[in-house]
């Protein structure tokens, strides 16, 4: 991440957040303390009225923005449940995604509401299977794949242990059997094949376009699933 994009992000955290310690800007953008207090007078000295109290943290002086976006609270609290959800289906790309946009959401909140919102994710908890720890992050590299019509290459073990590589275009995404599976056009087996992520070793976007014209639709494979959608 270079110094604009950091500095923004802090500026983003500052506004989501009542307060907020140096620790834990440091924690967040994988920087060291000294770092921060540079960041943090790079801004004040851009004009940007950040304050500090002790014991506290840092924090925005009130109004500094004006908000380009207002939530009310039935929807703020509806955004922090889905939160406790993708944190339990989804992988490492998307939790970091979805945490960075729940961001920019806060940092439009008035301060009771934050406060509020803070409480909140005290008296929220997902009890999630060991089975659905997803520590890959492949669903935002495959999404942007499956969104710019780009063929993916990927080590991939069937159930036999066996590994293959493989070059497919991918059609979609669908979770079933408490696993996410890639849908996709295999140039290997020349046929559409259905991957468990779980089983892929490593995946890379090739950036190329898809060579096959046309596609099935991803609904038309569903029902071809023993699984009720």
């Amino acid at each position: 991440m270079n110094r604009i994009d950091r500095l923004f992000g802090i500026l983003t955290l500052l506004q989501s957040r009542k307060y907020i310690t140096a620790e834990k800007i440091a924690e967040r953008f994988d920087m060291s303390i000294r770092t921060v207090y540079r960041d943090i007078k790079a801004l004040c000295e851009q004009g940007i009225p950040v304050s500090f109290e002790q014991n506290k943290g840092y924090f925005l002086v009130q109004g500094y923005f004006l908000p380009p976006i207002s939530f009310n609270m039935d929807e703020a609290n509806a955004l922090l449940l889905v939160e406790t959800l993708v944190n339990g289906f989804a992988d490492n790309s998307i939790r970091t995604h979805y945490s960075t946009a729940l961001t920019k959401v806060k940092a439009v909140l008035k301060t009771n509401q934050k406060e509020k919102l803070e409480h909140m994710n005290q008296h929220i908890k997902l009890q999630v299977p060991e089975r659905l720890s997803f520590n890959y992050e492949y669903l935002s590299l495959i999404q942007n794949a499956i969104s710019e019509k780009q063929m993916i290459e990927l080590d991939y073990k069937n159930a036999k242990e066996e590994v293959s590589k493989r070059q497919v275009e991918p059609i979609g995404l669908i979770f079933y059997a408490f696993s996410w599976h890639l849908i996709a056009w295999c140039h290997f087996r020349n046929q559409y094949r259905d991957f468990n992520l779980t089983r892929i070793i490593c995946l890379k976007n090739l950036e190329a376009p898809f060579l096959k014209t046309e596609h099935m639709p991803l609904s038309d494979y569903m029902s071809m699933l023993p699984v009720n959608f």
